[in-house]
């Protein structure tokens, strides 16, 4: 018999609605992950009480979605989601119920939901319910839809994808059936908005497999809302440095990079610009020149349409325009390199670079990494030296330039730029006296 160790604020909760006549599981994702050995990120309960017995129950209570039958217990400072059973009606918009239905059957709750293996409840007396045969998914490795998988799907849209990033989360296979009914039904996506596939693409991406993101190309998902990828998997390299399509490339680089959302964001966009600017010389290899410039444009336009947030979309145009910039292998061309990056992104800008090299032909690795390392090191000493490498960190300011008689303007600005180039070339400049009668013979060219 399965045993879950339930917290005791849960366990508290759940009794408490026993106690007054009512049953009460915890229920979904939080049984799979306890199952698993992993931390729920949080416990939903379920329960035959209504709303407002469930209110009456407990003393402190928000309501979180009445209608659907949620309330949200507060126990101290943590809050835990109620939820009263109920069947859903109709879909219309493929996302949600036109309304919902109490219900007093368990069972006819956990139809409703949408893989097996969230499709569990749990409670100490009666232990685990599983009418769908979740813990055999979970055994195997497997995500299945409860019941027909082309109904759960025609419902919500979104479980279509939700499906891919299980998988990618818990390393599982989609279930032949729940796989075809995607690959029948994925159109219907473009009814879903853009932030919730944003948020279902992160998590994908976040995940320890992110390479399960060509599942979401091979169901044909990308089509609808990336359709930019699916142009990169048709775009093939003949070039010594890659044994790849972009697409290909791309999910690779994806999983040699750690799961942070500026990096992996970084490594799915970073080639998208391939394709447009593809040419062919007399031997037949294929060039990508100005690359860079385009996965840039195109990194912007598809982030905003999936409505990522301006710091996102700031940071990860950076590491695209700059993902193949090489700085010369000298302390004055990787202060250059670090001027042009920002002190903030220059780090993540080695990483995306290392990234980039683990995902192209192996017999060009080691060159690359020796250079990648060679920079690496150089930036170290850099800032171990102290080096200036920002406007932030020279030795004048605009303020000083002015009590020194320079007026306020675009001259001053200039001259600022201006000393920062010889601080670059030259790091032991970066001298206030120095500078400022540098600034003065400038202004007075």
């Amino acid at each position: 018999m399965i045993q879950i160790q339930i917290p005791e604020k849960v366990n508290m909760i759940i009794q408490t609605l026993t106690t007054a006549g009512h049953e009460a599981y915890a229920v979904g994702g939080c049984v799979r992950d306890a199952i698993l050995g992993r931390e729920p990120a949080d416990w939903d309960i379920t329960t035959s009480a209504s709303p407002y017995e469930v209110k009456a129950l407990f003393s402190r209570t928000i309501d979180t979605g009445l209608q659907h039958g949620t309330v949200t217990v507060m126990l101290g400072k943590d809050g835990f989601e109620v939820t009263t059973y109920r069947v859903d009606g109709e879909y219309e918009d493929c996302r949600h119920p036109k309304e919902v239905q109490f219900t007093k059957s368990l069972i006819e709750d956990l139809k409703r939901r949408d893989f097996t293996i969230n499709a569990m409840a749990y409670n100490e007396e009666q232990g685990l319910v599983d009418a769908f045969d979740g813990i055999k998914d979970l055994q195997r490795g497997v995500i299945r839809c409860v019941g027909n998988a082309e109904e759960r799907f025609t419902e919500d849209a979104l479980r279509m994808f939700r499906a891919v990033r299980f998988s990618a989360q818990l390393d599982f296979e989609l279930e032949e059936s729940t796989r075809a009914a995607i690959q029948k039904l994925c159109g219907n996506l473009q009814k879903v908005s853009a932030e919730r596939i944003q948020v279902e693409l992160t998590k994908l991406l976040l995940s320890n497999h992110p390479e399960k993101f060509l599942d979401v190309w091979e169901t044909g998902m990308t089509h609808i809302f990336l359709p930019e990828f699916d142009v990169c998997m048709q775009c093939e390299q003949n070039n010594p440095h890659h044994i790849y399509s972009v697409g290909e490339h791309t999910v690779h680089a994806i999983g040699q990079i750690e799961a942070d959302k500026i990096l992996r964001l970084t490594m799915l966009l970073h080639d998208f610009g391939k394709p447009s600017v593809k040419t062919t010389d007399e031997n037949g290899i294929d060039h990508f020149h100005g690359h860079q410039v385009r996965s840039e444009e195109l990194a912007g336009m598809i982030l905003r349409r999936l409505k990522f947030d301006n710091e996102t979309i700031r940071k990860v145009k950076i590491l695209v325009y700059y993902h193949d910039y090489h700085p010369s292998l000298t302390a004055a061309g990787v202060r250059r390199a670090a001027n042009k990056i920002g002190e903030e992104l220059f780090p993540m800008y080695l990483e995306v670079q290392r990234a980039d090299i683990l995902a192209q032909n192996p017999d060009t690795h080691q060159e690359k990494l020796e250079a990648l390392l060679e920079v690496k090191r150089l930036y170290e000493k850099i800032l171990e030296e102290k080096n200036c490498f920002t406007l932030k960190q020279l030795a004048v300011t605009g303020r000083d330039l002015m009590q020194a008689g320079i007026p306020a303007g675009p001259k001053l600005g200039e001259i600022l730029n201006h000393l920062l180039e010889m601080v670059l070339e030259e790091p032991e400049q970066n001298e206030k006296e120095w500078l400022l009668g540098k600034a003065i013979e400038f202004y007075q060219k």
